[in-house]
């Protein structure tokens, strides 16, 4: 299993409105993806400061969404609400219990 791990800081009072387009539009978006898994949202609203953290079935299912329109679109929508461009990681998974 991957996982595609983004790093982002919204805008003061723009978090609730991240939520929502992570709620309402990039978690069903992912949902539709070959080989997804999983959909983790972490914050800390004081901040702004979270992370999403989205695991796939193989490496290949991971890059195919990221070179996708999906990816990009969800990235697009919640993008003016951020202080500036998210950071992306990959990783393997190596433990889950």
């Amino acid at each position: 299993m991957y996982a595609r791990v983004t790093i982002a800081t919204f805008q003061p009072g723009k978090v609730d409105e991240g939520i929502k387009i992570l709620r309402d539009s990039a978690i069903p978006a992912a949902k539709k993806q070959k080989g997804f898994k999983k959909y983790l949202a972490l914050g800390d609203t004081a901040t702004g400061k979270g992370m999403t953290i989205v695991l796939w079935n193989t490496e290949a299912d991971m890059k195919a969404g990221e070179s996708s329109d999906y990816y990009k679109g969800q990235l697009a929508r919640v993008g003016s609400l951020m202080t500036g461009p998210p950071t992306t990681e990959r990783y393997e998974v190596m433990v889950q219990g």
